[in-house]
């Protein structure tokens, strides 16, 4: 175990995961959530971590910080307010963002951070809530190569990958073309599932042969089998996932791929009703065929 001093903000699906992973190679690791949830005190205790009251007791003498959020403002308010993270860091820190936030607003958080004499990574991931409780995220990065040196042994205990994809910015530019493979990848498992019981096949089998030929995906292995349980538990919001495509849709509004998962997933909302866009992604085989059932 690493002596050095480390927190991770933000406790949401994404964040409890790594920062229980992080705690196991490394020590002195403090958590803080905006949220005062119930649960994180016997959280804490049996991650090993130390629960902070304050963004100010989270990263005092830190030397990394990773913060993991929805989006831009959410992440300007805990890195900008007049208690925040840039008000209470040592100088030198780096600051480490997993948030999905486009690259517009990385660029601009890391100008602003450097004016503060603070570093700054952009470090988007994939690999759902499984690869978060696993260990097994693939992390893209923005940012200088000396911040990502540094920061190796912390991404190694959370992820299986870690690229450093060019200057910042370039992490939140590569995670939102993983974003788009997403979304029309799910396209494709909801109908191929849905074709399935129209020529009278069992699905099951999609999942089990298809999944390790040429049309086997993450997606498919994944996500195919809560599809098939309607089990729409979320690994990844449909709220979360739909933001992040409007930063695509932002860059590039023609993109007919992009177009169509889009539909997909308001249509899948539409169906399902109430609390529709804070269920998982795969809810989007509702828009292509999937029996729908009351979820309110």
């Amino acid at each position: 175990m690493t002596q050095s001093s480390v927190a991770f903000l933000g406790m949401g699906i994404m964040g409890k995961g790594m920062a229980a992973n992080l705690a196991k190679s490394h020590q002195n690791v403090r958590v803080w959530n905006r949220t005062k949830h119930s649960w994180l005190s016997a959280y804490a205790t049996e991650c090993g971590v130390a629960l902070a009251g304050s963004i100010k007791e989270a990263v005092a003498n830190a030397d990394v910080i990773f913060t993991c959020f929805t989006g831009p403002e959410d992440v300007k308010s805990v890195l900008f307010a007049s208690d925040g993270v840039a008000a209470c860091a040592k100088e030198g820190a780096i600051i480490v963002d997993c948030s999905t936030i486009g690259p517009t607003a990385a660029r601009e958080i890391g100008q602003k951070l450097e004016h503060l004499k603070l570093n700054f990574l952009d470090a988007p991931v994939t690999g759902g809530d499984v690869g978060a409780k696993n260990g097994t995220l693939t992390f893209m990065v923005g940012g200088h190569e000396d911040s990502f040196k540094h920061c190796l042994p912390y991404f190694m205990s959370m992820g299986k990958r870690h690229e450093l994809c060019g200057p910042v910015g370039s992490g939140q530019s590569v995670k939102l073309c993983n974003q788009v493979l997403c979304a029309v990848n799910l396209i494709a498992v909801s109908e191929a599932l849905n074709l399935a019981k129209t020529l009278d096949v069992n699905p099951d089998l999609i999942i089990e042969v298809c999944g390790g030929g040429a049309g086997g995906s993450w997606s498919l292995t994944n996500l195919g089998p809560k599809i098939l349980g309607e089990d729409y538990a979320p690994g990844f919001m449909v709220k979360d996932m739909l933001k992040d495509l409007q930063f695509v849709k932002a860059i590039s509004p023609s993109l007919p791929g992009l177009n169509l998962a889009i539909e997909g997933f308001e249509k899948a909302k539409a169906i399902v009703g109430k609390d529709g866009d804070r269920l998982g992604t795969q809810v989007m085989a509702e828009a292509y065929g999937n029996r729908a059932k009351s979820l309110s």
